[in-house]
């Protein structure tokens, strides 16, 4: 595996989950768990994953409520793939589930190379919705949102598109002819000073000043996004 993809187990059948968890790390994943459901919510808070495997009966709620407060929450995790993993198998469960905001479902017991496929399946169609990052700023281009330290910023098209090209490019200047026709899809000799204009209202947004490297200006020449 070229990449190494972050899951979350929420199981609490601890001999399932000590399965799961030895067979999933064999296959070159990196495995969180946890069998509590408020302690899950806590961790998806925290950490992005790439997918997260959550049982239908656990403690303290059940993965009904944490998948449907998962999809509620101003966070990166908000559209990560969900795939159930439960022994309730009649098509209401099933609906109930889908409808909470599962991308999937597989009912117990499960033969293990199901699940990789399952989880291959999801991962290799979220790949085009891999979020962006430019230090503690992430953008998810095809839900259309910016967080910053996990706080959802609201910006206007022209802005989101702005700031997805320049951390597109990260580490390489984007000159103003550049940002004028990808961003304005303007093609002919134009006047750019209406890019500082949007770069400014990005920096506020984003709670960055002018001596903030994030996103530097290259006078003359254009903007470089860059971690710092």
């Amino acid at each position: 595996m070229a990449a190494t993809f972050h899951l979350l187990l929420v199981e609490d059948e601890t001999g399932i989950a000590n399965f799961m968890i030895q067979g999933l790390k064999e296959e070159g994943y990196e495995v969180d768990h946890t069998a509590d459901g408020s302690i899950a919510l806590e961790m998806i808070h925290e950490k992005k994953y790439d997918i997260i495997l959550l049982d239908w009966m656990i403690l303290h709620t059940t993965g009904l409520e944490v998948c449907q407060s998962v999809r509620s929450l101003n966070s990166p995790n908000r559209n990560s793939p969900i795939i159930f993993i439960t022994a309730k198998d009649t098509l209401g469960d099933t609906v109930s589930g889908l409808k909470a905001g599962a991308n999937d479902y597989i009912k117990k017991p499960f033969h293990f190379e199901e699940l990789l496929a399952r989880i291959e399946v999801l991962l290799r169609n979220n790949s085009e919705n891999i979020p962006l990052h430019l230090g503690n700023i992430m953008l998810n281009e095809r839900a259309h949102q910016v967080f910053v330290s996990d706080q959802e910023i609201s910006l206007t098209p022209k802005e989101f598109a702005l700031l997805a090209l320049l951390i597109s490019n990260k580490g390489k200047v984007c000159t103003r002819k550049q940002i004028i026709e990808e961003v304005w899809d303007i093609h002919f000799e134009y006047d750019t000073s209406v890019i500082d204009v949007f770069i400014n209202a990005l920096r506020k947004k984003l709670y960055m000043n002018k001596e903030d490297l994030r996103i530097t200006t290259i006078r003359g020449v254009g903007y470089m996004a860059q971690d710092v």
